[in-house]
């Protein structure tokens, strides 16, 4: 099992990463266009990886599920360390540390980013972009919500029947009581992205790169 991507270079020397996550349903195609949204500039090297598992008749996603919030153990462990190496083989094929990565995803890539930034034992990323999502729950899978946390920015619509924003409002909560700076926005939107958080975030996702590579000097 192997990953599919797109991948969006950067303008010259990239200064990170930026990699997002698409949800349940969909491919490598649907977010691509965020990529230039949230880094208009192009400093970043950029991609937007298929997930491995086929739903008929079409479309992609990360893991099978019976109730929002806990993914299916077996298809999560499945995918988790597909995912891991997909994402460390892109970092170190692009000479970018970790510490450098912005990773992001709507829906079902929310929840591998919160497992891919947060899971015990993986490196922290300079921030993490949360739209539409939960923090997972899966037997025998644990996060690392020691400090340093990465900052977060969390999305979601009031009105989502999909995930409801009760999912958003515990993620903060887990997160910011465990010491992240966390950015949340809630819009009065169903199961999507707000395009005026989409805008707002590439002023922000500059900022923590910039915080970041001001901590290691």
């Amino acid at each position: 099992m192997s990953l599919e991507s797109r991948v969006r270079p950067a303008d010259g020397e990239p200064e990170g990463a930026l990699v997002l996550l698409h949800g349940r349903g969909a491919d490598e195609f649907d977010l691509f266009p965020l990529l230039d949204v949230f880094d208009p500039e192009r400093r970043l090297v950029a991609a937007t990886p298929r997930a491995p598992l086929g739903l008929p008749p079409g479309g992609w996603h990360w893991y099978a599920f019976r109730e929002v919030g806990h993914p299916d153990p077996a298809t999560f462990d499945r995918v988790y360390p597909v995912a891991a190496r997909w994402l460390d083989d892109f970092l170190g094929n692009n000479d970018v540390p970790p510490e450098r990565l912005v990773l992001g995803g709507f829906s079902q890539g929310g929840v591998m980013t919160y497992a891919l930034g947060l899971g015990a034992g993986r490196p922290r990323p300079a921030a993490l972009v949360a739209l539409s999502s939960f923090v997972p729950t899966v037997d025998g899978f644990d996060l690392d919500l020691a400090p340093p946390l990465p900052p977060v920015a969390i999305g979601h619509g009031t009105l989502d029947p999909v995930i409801p924003v009760e999912f958003g409002r515990a993620a903060r909560a887990l997160l910011e009581e465990a010491g992240a700076d966390v950015l949340y926005r809630e819009y009065p939107l169903p199961h999507t992205i707000d395009p005026r958080f989409a805008r707002e975030l590439p002023e922000w996702i500059a900022q923590q790169l910039k915080a970041g590579q001001t901590r290691r000097v």
